[in-house]
């Protein structure tokens, strides 16, 4: 069965009050859940140290970024060993805004998919098209693109720490949102092609991310191929994100 997983992403948001502010409701209200969803919070890099103090039980935490090495003279960046050996599980590599601002390239990307691999990371690989790319019908073909380039190096041992989350750029903080029905049919695109290039296709957990609120939470998470979320401004907010974890189905 595929883990169903919400993921809060901070962005560059936050400070030790926030975390104190959204840590406490969002652990008494996960006490709760009967629905098995795993809640990862992907704070800035400087609060990881304060949400893992928070010992919220049940809740995992992640960084926004790793480096594409694994040390060295690298000023300002971190590597994946350090992520995991300061308690993180998870990291968000391929991030929209980080291909857009950054520059980031598919190889690089595949090099930081390495990198959290093999420092016992799983990787949450992130995958989308723009508007004029969907617009153009070229959607897919882009999407299985940034897929084959960042899990080149992934190998057949290695797929239990990918999960890969399809975040439309044309969605991202805007307040438009792909219907449930289209972002099925991407979800179930990607699976496809993970298939192709030999992952345990059905055993890998495919999330949304794109404007998820929860008033259309529910309508995505019943998608047969989307297991869970990769939640933005939403995460912020300590009900809107909790009502969003209790809108994942509790079976499949």
């Amino acid at each position: 069965m595929r883990r169903k997983i919400v993921a809060g992403n901070w962005k560059m948001n936050g400070s030790r009050a926030l975390v104190k502010q959204l840590m406490a409701p969002v652990g008494s209200e996960l006490a709760a859940l009967d629905n098995g969803v795993g809640v990862v919070i992907i704070p800035p890099a400087l609060y990881v140290a304060d949400v893992l103090e928070s010992a919220v039980p049940g809740v995992e935490v992640g960084v926004q970024n790793i480096a594409r090495w694994n040390s060295g003279a690298y000023t300002g960046e971190i590597s994946g060993a350090m992520a995991r050996d300061s308690g993180c599980g998870y990291v968000l590599v391929g991030h929209s805004e980080r291909r857009q601002l950054f520059d980031e390239t598919d190889e690089q990307i595949a090099a930081k998919v390495g990198q959290a691999l093999d420092s016992g990371l799983t990787a949450i690989l992130c995958v989308g098209e723009t508007l004029a790319q969907r617009n153009a019908g070229t959607a897919e073909h882009v999407v299985a693109g940034q897929l084959r380039a960042g899990l080149v190096n992934v190998g057949d041992n290695q797929w239990p720490g990918i999960v890969v989350a399809y975040e439309p750029v044309w969605a991202i903080g805007t307040g438009e949102t792909a219907t449930a029905e289209d972002a099925q049919a991407m979800h179930a695109a990607i699976r496809n092609e993970l298939e192709k290039l030999g992952a345990p296709a059905d055993e890998l957990s495919l999330l949304y991310g794109g404007s998820v609120k929860a008033d259309n939470a529910a309508a995505l998470f019943a998608q047969q191929d989307i297991d869970g979320g990769l939640i933005g401004g939403a995460s912020l907010k300590a009900e809107e994100f909790m009502s969003i974890c209790r809108a994942v189905p509790g079976s499949y």
